[in-house]
């Protein structure tokens, strides 16, 4: 068990170099803008393509300080009150939750502080990519990335209790 958690946590350490190619460059990240309902910015998140999944580098600001969930929604569209965004991402037909047996869904990722209406994310999903493989983003309807107004617990069903919907971004399909 001690190899299995060590040899996760060491290639979940990698990953970000992992995302070179072989002339020693980093694949070029696409920037998605967060808006708010009422439109307006909310910050960006670069997502970057590695070997592995994918890299999510978030900026926000304009958001009520305290733990926000951040989660990839199943549909590239942020209407009104975002809930055009559809579920969280979930090809594997998972329970929803990191405290979940039967779970997470490829959407779940971890909360966030937001401290003076500002915060800075980085986080590493393993469970998805941008295009190829089994559990696409940027399919034929897109993803979409949303930052909720509360924590998510990791573990109610099928969302985690994290509250409304605040920002989203659009991780567009290919034209």
């Amino acid at each position: 068990m001690r190899l299995i958690t060590t040899t996760i946590a060491a290639a979940l350490l990698a990953a970000p170099a992992l995302a070179q190619d072989s002339a020693g460059t980093s694949p070029a990240p696409t920037t998605i803008e967060m808006k708010g309902p009422d439109g307006a910015s909310r910050g960006t998140v670069e997502i970057t393509s590695t070997p592995l999944g994918v890299l999510l580098n978030g900026d926000f600001s304009g958001l009520e300080d305290g733990q926000h969930g951040f989660h990839i929604h199943e549909t590239g569209t942020c209407e009104g009150d975002f809930s055009s965004a559809g579920g969280h991402y979930n090809p594997g037909n998972t329970e929803h939750g990191y405290l979940s047996g039967n779970g997470p869904h490829a959407g779940d990722m971890p909360n966030f502080t937001v401290t003076g209406g500002t915060a800075k994310v980085e986080v590493f999903n393993a469970m998805v990519t941008i295009d190829g493989g089994e559990a696409p983003l940027a399919d034929a309807d897109g993803s979409a990335l949303i930052v909720h107004g509360g924590a998510d617990d990791y573990i109610s069903q099928p969302s985690g209790d994290a509250g409304d919907r605040v920002a989203c971004g659009v991780i567009a399909a290919p034209k």
